[in-house]
């Protein structure tokens, strides 16, 4: 029942911005630290950006530093990324996901993820 629903990927020049929501329902979303994730075909997920269950703290792969900004909203149960200054090297299919806290051992492997939306940077 838990669902993370990504939305507002697209096609952008480079130089332009786009803004991915993530909409969580069916868990305690306010516990969770939240993150976006990137994959390219052929390679793996890479982390690129998270945030803590309060949003007290943020962290970003260095390629984003600078131009992508992760928020979120719990009254809204919504992470967001917004992305600034875009370059064709951002283009991939960009994941949210939801890490269960350490501080409650019993949720340990309530790991949740979307499905993906594409974000394509090109002129």
């Amino acid at each position: 029942q838990a669902q993370l629903v990504e939305s507002g990927g697209g096609l952008v020049q480079p130089g332009g911005s786009l803004r991915l929501s993530c909409a969580a329902s069916g868990f305690t979303f306010s516990w969770y630290a939240m993150s976006w994730y990137r994959q390219v075909p052929g390679k793996g997920r890479e982390l690129v950006a998270g945030i803590t269950s309060t949003g007290g703290a943020t962290n970003y792969a260095d390629s984003v530093k600078g131009r992508f900004t992760i928020s979120r909203d719990n009254a809204k149960k919504t992470v967001y990324l917004q992305m600034d200054n875009m370059e064709p090297e951002d283009t991939a299919e960009y994941y949210c996901n939801a890490k269960p806290p350490a501080e409650v051992p019993a949720l340990r492997g309530n790991t949740f993820w979307g499905q993906g939306t594409q974000v394509t940077v090109s002129s």
